[in-house]
């Protein structure tokens, strides 16, 4: 496939970066992304100018309909690492890179044991970052749908209205809604806080009924076709208080100025500090604790990071959340997250629910 090749060119060019005679990707979403393989078992080996999947035979048809072109399948009698061993073996590697996320301290120990003598393993970090941040039209266009199904579930729990009804009921309906529209999953367990709950940034939902006058967030995202979204939205179950809009309305102008500053070029840290000088402006810099947002692919939390440790710039292609929040103890919590793809000269949005307070039953 287009998609396959394209991504095999930058492995490849990783691999020169490296000083690399050929690299092994053992993890799931970094498998999936290089070869389409979407089972449980199987690894892939990239050379200069050859390219081997390994699985075994539980997975002969489905790696028959779902490796990409450019790679030569082998199928393991045994154990993985002997036949990775045999196939590096044949094709006179000596640097063989490995990404240290990927494998175990004991799974290398037992890979170094089969390996021929000549061949030496070199942990790599930043693998799945160098790779897998910096999104093809492929994946932008599977992100996107993810999202736009994710906008029409959270709209259709409101419509069903959110008064009386728990916490975890919520969540689950979130859940069976989405699958019924056809996800395969949900990125993430979904939060679900109301009034003083929400004050917890990855609050668990609550066997507890949900009463007039609360600020609800509802923190979630679905799987489609193995790639992720993810959206916040804080909504007021009835009249909330003035001191509550006014909280609002300081997250939804951080969010926003951080959306606009989104572009190629600065930092993650950057375009965190634009967000954040905000919030302390408003004296509310000690309530928001978390970084401003991060990557979304294959997985949920992926490279880039926005946030004060984000030195990374921004290139065009990156996916990424803007969802600063302000969460006072006691009290309530407020959160807005819009999933984004950075653009030649900014940023467009790809979740589109509404962005100001929006009062349900």
């Amino acid at each position: 496939m287009t998609e396959g090749n394209h991504r095999l060119g930058r492995v490849r060019a990783f691999m020169d970066d490296r000083k690399l005679d050929a690299l092994l990707l053992a993890g799931g979403p970094n498998v999936r992304w290089l070869t389409g393989f979407t089972g449980s078992s199987g690894a892939a080996l990239v050379g200069r100018e050859w390219a081997s999947f390994i699985t075994d035979f539980r997975y002969v048809e489905q790696a028959s309909d779902e490796i990409g072109q450019g790679f030569q399948t082998v199928i393991s009698e045994g154990a993985l690492r002997r036949s990775i061993a045999a196939v590096v073996g044949s094709n006179s590697v000596q640097r063989l890179g490995f990404d240290s996320e990927d494998l175990s301290v004991d799974s290398r120990d037992q890979l170094e044991d089969v390996l021929p003598a000549e061949v030496e393993l070199v942990p790599q970090k930043g693998v799945s970052a160098a790779l897998r941040a910096v999104k093809d039209a492929a994946e932008v266009e599977a992100i996107q749908t993810a999202a736009t199904l994710g906008d029409r579930v959270l709209t259709a729990v409101l419509e069903t209205g959110l008064l009386g009804r728990t916490e975890v009921e919520i969540a689950a309906d979130l859940e069976r809604r989405a699958r019924a529209l056809g996800a395969e999953a949900m990125s993430f367990p979904s939060i679900v806080a109301a009034g003083a709950h929400g004050a917890l940034p990855h609050a668990q939902p609550k066997h507890e009924a949900l009463s007039s006058g609360q600020l609800v967030v509802i923190d979630w995202g679905v799987v489609v076709g193995g790639y992720c979204s993810d959206c916040t939205r804080t909504v007021a179950l009835g009249a909330v208080s003035d001191h509550a809009k006014e909280v609002y309305e300081i997250v939804l102008s951080a969010q926003q100025a951080g959306v606009a500053a989104l572009r190629p070029g600065p930092t993650g840290r950057e375009i965190d500090a634009v967000s954040r000088d905000l919030i302390d402006d408003a004296g509310f810099g000690e309530h928001f604790g978390h970084g401003l947002g991060h990557g979304v692919g294959l997985e949920i939390h992926e490279a880039p990071t926005l946030g004060k440790t984000g030195d990374v710039a921004l290139e065009e292609g990156m996916v990424v959340t803007v969802e600063p929040g302000i969460y006072l103890a006691g009290e309530l919590g407020i959160r807005i997250e819009d999933l984004l793809v950075v653009t030649a000269d900014g940023a467009n949005a790809m979740t589109h629910l509404p962005l100001g307070l929006i009062e349900v039953s």
